[in-house]
């Protein structure tokens, strides 16, 4: 008697409303990651193309790192960077790191 009040007990009652309200909710996430891809894609295609790899550009990264790492540089239409000073103290000593290791070695252009 005492297995038989246990065996229905553990059983467990799904009606029609849940499962039709679980299938929707699940169409929506679907929804909302199509959406998600689709921004995505859209983002990769604006982007321009990308500068020549040089030391030029190597400076202007860190540089540019530095900046947005201390709250100064944002991306349009997004919330305000976090400002994180131990990357952005990072950055400038990677900065300092070059400076000093091409002191004399390098040219105007």
């Amino acid at each position: 008697m005492a297995n038989e009040k246990k065996e229905e007990e553990k059983k467990i009652i799904v009606d029609e409303d849940w499962k039709a309200e679980a299938q929707r909710e699940k169409e929506i996430l679907a929804a909302q990651e199509d959406a998600e891809k689709k921004t995505d894609q859209k983002e990769q295609q604006t982007r321009g193309p990308l500068p020549p790899g040089n030391f030029a550009a190597l400076v202007s990264t860190l540089a540019t790192q530095a900046i947005y790492s201390m709250g100064l540089l944002g991306i349009e239409g997004k919330d305000k960077p976090p400002v994180d000073l131990e990357l952005a103290r990072y950055n400038i000593d990677m900065l300092a790191t070059i400076e000093e290791k091409t002191r004399g070695n390098l040219d105007e252009g």
